[in-house]
């Protein structure tokens, strides 16, 4: 794997006190080490890119729909980023970002993280200034294929300490990880759909009220376990995307707990080692309902380009004013004989 070093220069006035992002164009500049000599793609990824982001800050700044007709973007990509754009809106105010950029496949594909955002939605208390990252890949032509929020970046500092030593293995799952946290963001039920195999399994955790006997003693708060296929959790998820006018999920690092040595990130199964666990803390905010807790992700790679999630498990993090650990028995590759 090579790499390449990322400067993003975004020549903009700052929006960020007025609340508003300026339509000033997006300045690109892409400075690479010695070992790359390729200055064409470079060229037309700084070209792509500043194109994008320009047309993001101009249609927050007028209030309108994103115009991406002739900008480089694939059908995959333009879908994301009008997906995204139909629930948040969101614009580039940095002046100045360095960055890596990953090469995959001997200068195949490219990968940029940490492009710089700011959430700016009108009329809604979805956290209107906030920052968000996006991350942005390239083809061999230096055309955009993918556009999507990024995970928290300590949580990529976890995964990269925890079970999977190929590099390129552990970007692959992350990004898929990206995709899935954004699919939600999007509403994108067709995506999710895909994603998850037909005989996934979905176990959920609510918090209950257990009454006492004979009124003797205090309520007692305890977590009870639903499980559903995935016909029942795509039918029920499609309700949350009606019932809310904008979803907010955020995927993190799980705070060091004892649990596999306080790993949180990605486990490789011995038994099938084209399945991996994948550990993490999951916010959910939404215009009528907000929660937070430990998610469990069971993916199968066996086809690299089209995998699948087995088994997703949600706990919550609290019951009462009590902070829970994950649940072994439901957020372990151990707890599914793997």
């Amino acid at each position: 794997m090579k790499q390449l070093f990322l400067l993003l220069a975004i020549l903009a006035f700052n929006g960020f006190f007025s609340g508003k992002a300026h339509a000033q164009e997006v300045s690109v500049v892409l400075t690479t080490d010695e070992g790359f000599s390729n200055r064409a793609i470079i060229e037309k990824m700084q070209h792509n890119l500043s194109q994008v982001l320009t047309e993001i800050n101009r249609a927050q700044k007028e209030n309108r729909l994103l115009n991406t007709v002739g900008l480089a973007l694939n059908d995959f990509a333009d879908r994301s980023l009008q997906m995204l754009w139909a629930n948040i809106h969101f614009y580039c105010d940095d002046e100045e970002v360095v960055e890596r950029c990953w090469v995959f496949g001997d200068g195949q594909e490219y990968m940029v993280s940490h492009i710089p955002l700011i959430i700016q939605t009108e009329g809604e208390e979805f956290g209107n200034g906030t920052y968000q990252e996006a991350v942005v890949e390239f083809d061999r032509q230096g055309r955009i294929k993918d556009f999507r929020f990024s995970l928290d970046a300590q949580l990529g500092e976890s995964m990269e300490n925890c079970g999977v030593e190929a590099v390129e293995q552990r970007m692959k799952i992350k990004a898929y990880c990206e995709r899935l946290r954004t699919a939600y963001n999007q509403k994108d039920i067709d995506f999710i759909n895909q994603i998850f195999s037909d005989d996934a399994l979905i176990i959920t955790g609510t918090v209950i009220s257990v009454k006492p006997m004979e009124d003797r003693y205090a309520n007692k708060l305890k977590v009870v376990y639903k499980k559903q296929n995935k016909e029942q959790y795509i039918a029920n998820l499609k309700k949350a995307f009606l019932r809310n006018k904008w979803i907010d999920v955020k995927f993190s690092d799980i705070p060091e707990n004892n649990l596999l040595d306080g790993c949180a990130g990605i486990t490789q199964s011995e038994v099938n080692t084209k399945c991996f666990g994948v550990r993490l803390r999951q916010e959910w905010r939404s215009s009528n309902y907000s929660d937070v807790g430990y998610l469990f992700l069971l993916w199968d790679f066996t086809d690299e380009d089209k995998p699948v999630i087995h088994v997703r498990t949600w706990q919550p993090e609290f019951v009462g004013n009590v902070r829970q650990e994950p649940d072994v028995n439901i957020s372990t590759l151990g707890a599914f004989d793997l």
